[in-house]
């Protein structure tokens, strides 16, 4: 079975275009801490999934927030 996301190609150094930016590093977060989303408000951690997914109490809901973390902010 095939993956839906391109191959990344490789850079040759004699290219004239820029190299692409490397990845920015995944955040790391840990039980207890104290987390703002821009949808959800703020938060704590509750469960960590080690590099996939934090779970987050929000005090209304529980969320599951996977890897990159898009729009969590550790406090």
């Amino acid at each position: 079975m095939k993956s839906s996301r391109p191959a990344r190609r490789q850079h040759l150094p004699t290219s004239p275009f820029k190299a692409p930016a490397p990845a920015p590093p995944v955040r790391e977060f840990e039980l207890d801490d104290q987390v703002t989303h821009d949808t959800y408000g703020l938060g704590r951690v509750v469960e960590i999934e080690p590099g996939t997914a934090v779970l987050v109490d929000f005090g209304t809901q529980k969320i599951r927030i996977r890897t990159p973390y898009p729009k969590l902010f550790k406090l």
